[in-house]
């Protein structure tokens, strides 16, 4: 027998061709049969991990992936132990020479011909698909497939998913050739290749400093309070679109709660580790979608996570107990930091959790995660069937898609088509204009602000300044003395070229025979805050400082770091780097953390949080509104370390983390609570209600700023700051149904979302959708646009029309003034906008459109830029 070994390539390109193969002769006629002629012939030896042993079963073949591949070649080398020389499979004319090259020939060309890639297939809709049931649709999709495979026994092992209620289509593995032959099928709308659709997650005193107090026993509730009126958000029912959950947590404890809504359809899925009886009458139901991941991965890596609904990362966890979580007292960080009572915002609300998102391979944690396409697409498909209100989704793409190619924002629009609010994070890609994602009109958007809570941690330097910082580090100096402070370009390792990077404490990058016993100083940029810290500790420094750059501005951060640490402005950076070169006896001292409250001004916007305006629909302004997002605390996965590092063996139960992804359950839980309250109100209706009624003002009574100091805006913030309370009762809502969206679609030239639906002839701008902003992109003369509001504040109501307008444009409303007679009677009236000739062409200004009667302030943001 002759051994062979498969040298495998240095792009993943190579690797997962082979093991499809490998796949292929497991589960194929063809495939078997190419399998029993190389087995006894051939030994390929098995010299890597990567391959599931399972692929290999009955086949003595594998590979090898070492990395001596180069990218361009057309096929792997391979070693024969008769000789010496490696040679191409490809290369024919050389490969003629050997007695056994049909049986090698087909092994590359396999490989090239079978690489399948996860599709999603888009069907016309049929009037009677709403009457199917999933096993009728799966048949139904099996018969696509089978119509473009060539053997009966790979069409099911093809099939991931069918979708019923998110959209009537299906996930498939195919070829290339198979999609382009189904995207010519009169049935099919559209063939998308998922794995260019891949989505990440966007990674406590924010509720009491947000207006509700969940801490006060209701007794001591004032009956005109919204947690009062909600009765805490009872029997709402919020899907967690996530990482998962951590079903120990005090924050889920199901004690004192009633029965699980009569409406609920969901199931609790077990795995490993996670049992049914993990759900209670708080976490009403549990599942995970792995197909998708696992069709473009590989089998999941167990070590890494849970083939279970069971949160091993913390990010879903965290966003669960913010949206839902009961009151937990005692609870702090790591090193007794934001110690107090944890709660969510709707403590008696529902929860049911789908697990989409999962490890990178051979990435750390730390470094993100990957959520796809076609899994995303199955959770909206049971989160729709399982009868959910509130859908909570901190996740989103790198980059803004179009709607038709978003997985999220198709799924989205068919959740609001059954009534559920969808709620996501903007991104965290600022302070770059343009960079807010999920910015279909029909998804709630949210930025991520600060609040009045600070962690100080100053710093001393020799010359006598002390220094602002921040820092949730559970480590202290050991000795109150000045210790030698380094910049951290000084003290790396001499293959470390001398540019911008030296100063970043990258991995390492640091000399121990340079660092040890100093506080090192870096600067942010590449790499992780912990990890930098992490570098620090590695090289043997006692002490270490982290400054922002300019786009951070005077954001801080905190993190549970590794070793006494603390955080400054790019203001003070630029101090400290200034203090570092003057002189060479340099010294510093960190001083020990603590938890200060009712810290000013606040709220900021955080510098990370995505800016408009929106790269897809400019004149939809996004994000529409900002929440508590910058150092919340909420609860832990024990199954990670709070800093996400493999290297980190710490485990706590509750964790502060900023991002977007925080922000998002805030709002998820106000409007949970305006849903107990108002439970026939429709998505839009609660989103109109939470963005007129938001707040503008910090602290300090002054207009919100961003992280350095400067006056914010609505491509910031979007209406505001949320204000829950005022939500409540709004006034005046801008309802819009799914008729509304799909209007907007044609308009918009693409309603492939749901080709049953006929545009008119002539279809409104997409300016006139009936939403609570207004946008006016590359504005050229005049513009007017209508909008129409349900009054569901008192009868005998008037509203009277006021307008801040943006520099240098002139805004009129007619009518100014609305009568209403009744509670739910509807208003219409026009808004025009006109530029001065003399406006900058390209630059947005702002303004505000407010409707007051009095008693309520209906107020929406103007946008205006000229072309």
């Amino acid at each position: 027998m002759t051994a062979l070994i498969v040298k495998g390539s240095k792009t993943e390109r190579y690797r997962d061709k082979m093991t499809n193969l490998l796949q292929y002769m497991n589960r194929n006629r063809l495939g078997r049969d190419i399998r029993n002629q190389i087995k006894g012939h051939i030994r390929l030896q098995y010299e890597s991990n990567y391959t599931d042993s399972s692929v290999l079963r009955g086949l003595p073949i594998s590979i090898r992936v070492n990395g001596e591949f180069e990218e361009g070649m057309c096929a792997p080398y391979f070693h024969i132990n008769t000789y010496s020389t490696p040679f191409n499979m490809h290369c024919l004319s050389i490969m003629k020479t050997f007695l056994f090259l049909p049986l090698l020939l087909l092994l590359p060309l396999l490989a090239s011909c079978l690489d399948t890639k996860v599709y999603i297939v888009y069907l016309r809709h049929k009037d009677d698909d709403g009457e199917k049931t999933l096993h009728e649709m799966e048949e139904n999709h099996l018969s696509y497939i089978f119509s473009v495979k060539k053997y009966e026994d790979d069409v099911k092992s093809s099939l991931i998913y069918s979708y019923k209620h998110s959209m009537n289509g299906f996930a498939a593995l195919l070829t290339i050739d198979e999609a382009s032959q189904l995207s010519n099928m009169k049935e099919v709308v559209k063939v998308i290749p998922s794995h260019e659709m891949e989505y990440s997650l966007h990674t406590t005193r924010s509720w009491e400093f947000s207006g509700l107090d969940e801490y006060l026993k209701p007794n001591l509730l004032d009956r005109k309070d919204l947690l009062y009126k909600s009765q805490y958000g009872k029997d709402v029912i919020i899907g967690m679109m996530d990482s998962g959950v951590w079903p120990e947590s005090e924050s889920f404890s199901d004690r004192g709660m009633g029965p699980t809504p009569v409406s609920w359809k969901g199931i609790c899925q077990s795995g490993p580790g996670f049992k049914s009886t993990n759900c209670n009458r708080k976490l009403i139901g549990a599942r995970y979608y792995l197909k998708g991941y696992e069709a473009r991965y590989g089998p999941l890596n167990t070590t890494k996570d849970s083939r279970s609904p069971r949160d091993m990362d913390g990010h879903g966890t965290h966003t669960a107990s913010t949206a839902g979580g009961r009151g937990v007292p005692h609870v702090s960080a790591l090193g007794g930091f934001s110690s107090g009572t944890a709660f969510g915002g709707a403590p008696l609300a529902r929860l049911a959790i789908y697990k989409v998102c999962w490890p990178v391979p051979n990435k750390g944690k730390e470094d993100g995660n990957t959520c796809l396409f076609e899994d995303m697409l199955a959770a909206f498909d049971d989160a729709i069937k399982d009868g959910v209100h509130i859908l909570s989704i901190s996740i989103g793409s790198s980059i803004p898609l179009n709607y038709t190619n978003d997985g999220l924002a198709l799924g989205a629009l068919q959740a609001v088509k059954n009534n559920i609010l969808v709620v996501c994070s903007g991104g965290n890609e600022g302070p770059a204009k343009s960079t807010v994602v999920n910015t279909a009109p029909w998804i709630f958007t949210v930025g991520a602000s600060s609040i009045d809570r600070a962690f100080v941690a100053p710093v001393q330097l020799g010359n006598g300044k002390k220094i602002k910082g921040q820092s949730a580090a559970p480590y202290k100096l050991p000795q109150r003395k000045m210790y030698q402070l380094v910049y951290a370009a000084e003290v790396v390792n001499e293959d470390v070229p001398k540019t911008y990077i030296a100063g970043q404490c990258l991995p390492g990058s640091l000399s121990p025979q340079k660092a040890k016993g100093k506080i090192v100083f870096c600067l942010r940029g590449n790499g992780t805050r912990v990890g930098k810290g992490m570098e620090v500790k590695r090289a043997g420094g006692i002490g270490y400082i982290l400054g922002n750059s300019p786009a951070n501005g005077a954001e801080l951060t905190v993190d549970a770091h590794v070793l006494p640490a603390t955080s400054v402005t790019s203001d003070d950076a630029i101090q400290i780097l200034k203090y570092i070169n003057s002189t060479k006896t340099r010294t510093a001292y960190i001083y020990p953390g603590r938890t200060v409250l009712q810290a000013k001004p606040a709220p900021s916007m955080a510098a990370f949080s995505s800016r408009g305006p929106s790269a897809i629909s400019p004149e939809i302004l996004k994000p529409d509104i900002a929440a508590p997002g910058l150092n919340i605390l909420a609860a832990w996965t024990e199954g990670n370390s709070p800093t996400k590092i493999e290297g980190d063996h710490r485990r706590v139960k509750y964790n502060l983390l900023s991002g977007t992804s925080m922000a998002c359950p805030h709002v998820s839980a106000a409007a949970a609570l305006l849903k107990a309250i108002h439970p026939d109100w429709s998505s839009a209706a609660l989103k109109s209600a939470l963005i007129t009624t938001a707040g503008l003002l910090n602290n300090d009574g002054k207009r919100i700023t961003d992280a350095s100091g400067n006056q914010a805006d609505p491509f910031q913030f979007g209406s505001g700051h949320f204000r829950p309370e005022k939500a409540a009762d709004p006034g005046l809502v801008y309802d819009a149904s799914y008729t509304d969206y799909l209007m907007f679609l044609c308009s918009h030239g693409d309603l492939r979302s749901n080709p049953s639906f006929v545009c008119p002839k002539t279809t409104p701008s997409t300016q006139n959708l009936n939403y609570p902003s207004f946008s006016f992109p590359k504005l050229n003369g005049k513009v007017t646009v209508k909008r129409t509001v349900t009054n569901v504040g008192g009868k005998g109501s008037v509203y009277f029309a006021s307008v801040e307008p943006p520099l240098g444009i002139s805004v009129k409303v007619s009518p100014p003034v609305l009568n209403f007679k009744r509670v739910g009677e509807k208003k219409s009236f026009e808004l025009m906008v006109e530029a001065d000739s003399k406006v900058e062409k390209g630059v947005y200004s702002f303004g505000w459109l407010t409707w007051s009667d009095g008693v309520h302030s209906v107020r929406s943001p103007i946008a205006v830029s000229l072309v």
